[in-house]
């Protein structure tokens, strides 16, 4: 029976190198895809309804424990969605103890994907402990860098994971200045280390995709946006953030616990292909250069070229927390006074891997009373499952071993992150 036209199914049941639990299943019939489904199947968590009748203080923490890697991202857009409900304006050196730890997370997660989770799949390999046999050098310098991530937030957050020392308003402590300064003279060292993975990976051989995406960022008039910026697409969006949930929002399918982002063409695209995309322009000259070295454009439209533009946001995140060390001035206060009342809220942020998005309703006492969260993984499912269909299409002449492993390669293009994903669901039962 011929590969290309005969029946076959792929199935996986358990995907390995990504965070959480979720599967897939393709099945095709005379050379046709006639099923395809990236299945979350890991239990939502409901965490939307855990924060109603909370305090608006309690909100960065208990949205922090959605993630384990990136937790900053749920704890800053929560905070600033409270601030914005509130009438609080976080600026200077707070402003700058806030971007700088998120430099921070976006090393240690862009590290921790690129180099242990998704370079195996471009050498053939399991893990990256085999990675490890061959080349010692690389995995400990990945490691290293991954931990100066893991360094930046525990200095400013008082913890490497889920960070205690954020709140509506800035911190609790302002960090020491000396662990600051300690933490500045290692980053030198991490800029080159950084360059070295991105032309190590550049050599990779990557597989031919090539996708017009819907690109979603956020953008930010004087700087490349991690934290802050209005939320606009390369087919024309310019959108203040409490009008993202008129254009864009979420649906639920069958074959999976986590809904899916629907946007005005359908599926767009989060992450760091769609702020690179969006935002190239606003790279450092270095983190230019690296993209260059690289082979990469202004424009990257091969999902599998992901794992070079996440080493060249890293040497940003590099350059740009010893940037702001180095002007950076201690705090008069480590937080601005925030007063509980009413109000609606919205606050965004560039997690590693996309756009995450809050929105909170206070009553008078500053309860929640409306909570949504929209994260970025549940925003990219619709374009994982259309990278999936195309990859399949493309490579009907694999054998099923070979075309499996490629589908899960085009899955950790993402970096998902399931568990982030299944944070609601709404259930409905029909009985008869």
């Amino acid at each position: 029976m011929s590969k290309a036209t005969g029946t076959r199914t792929i199935k996986v049941d358990a995907l390995a190198r990504v965070e959480g639990e979720g599967a897939l299943h393709v099945r095709v019939k005379g050379g046709r895809i006639t099923d395809l489904k990236f299945r979350i199947y890991e239990p939502p968590r409901f965490f939307e309804a855990l924060l109603r009748g909370r305090m608006f203080g309690d909100a960065p923490d208990i949205t922090a424990r959605i993630c384990g890697i990136c937790p900053l991202a749920y704890m800053m857009g929560a905070s600033q969605a409270m601030e914005d409900a509130l009438g609080v304006e976080v600026t200077g050196p707070l402003r700058d103890l806030r971007r700088i730890a998120y430099c921070g997370e976006w090393i240690e997660s862009h590290v921790l994907h690129a180099a242990m989770l998704h370079a195996p799949d471009f050498l053939g390999l399991d893990d990256a402990l085999l990675i490890a046999r061959e080349n010692p050098a690389l995995v400990e310098k990945a490691l290293q860098l991954k931990k100066l991530g893991n360094d930046i937030l525990d200095v400013i957050g008082g913890r490497a994971v889920h960070p205690v020392n954020l709140k509506v308003g800035g911190f609790y402590k302002a960090p020491d200045r000396q662990r600051l300064t300690a933490l500045r003279d290692r980053l030198d060292w991490a800029m080159g280390a950084s360059e070295d993975l991105a032309r190590a990976f550049a050599g990779f051989d990557f597989p031919a995709l090539e996708v017009d995406y819907a690109c979603v960022s956020l953008r930010h008039p004087d700087e490349y946006a991690i934290c802050e910026g209005r939320i606009v697409s390369n087919r024309g969006d310019d959108l203040a953030l409490e009008d993202f949930l008129d254009h864009y929002h979420e649906e639920h399918v069958a074959h999976s616990n986590a809904l899916h982002g629907v946007g005005p063409e359908g599926r767009y695209l989060v992450g760091p292909l769609a702020r690179y995309n969006n935002n190239f322009g606003q790279l450092s000259d270095r983190a230019k250069a690296l993209a260059a070295d690289c082979g990469l454009g202004p424009m990257v439209i091969n999902p599998f070229k992901s794992i070079l533009v996440r080493m060249v946001e890293t040497l940003y995140a590099c350059e740009e927390a010893a940037r702001l060390i180095d002007a950076h001035e201690r705090p008069v206060e480590p937080a601005v006074r925030v007063t509980p009342g009413p109000g609606t809220g919205h606050g965004c942020t560039e997690a590693p891997r996309g756009i995450c998005f809050h929105r909170y309703t206070l009553d008078d006492e500053g309860r929640i009373v409306q909570a949504v969260i929209v994260p970025p993984t549940a925003q990219n499912q619709k374009q994982i499952e259309d990278d999936l269909r195309r990859v399949v299409e493309a490579n009907l002449d694999l054998d099923t071993e070979a075309l499996t492993w490629r589908c899960e390669q085009t899955i950790r293009n993402y970096d998902p992150c399931i568990s982030c994903a299944t944070h609601f669901l709404k259930l409905s039962v029909e009985r008869e």
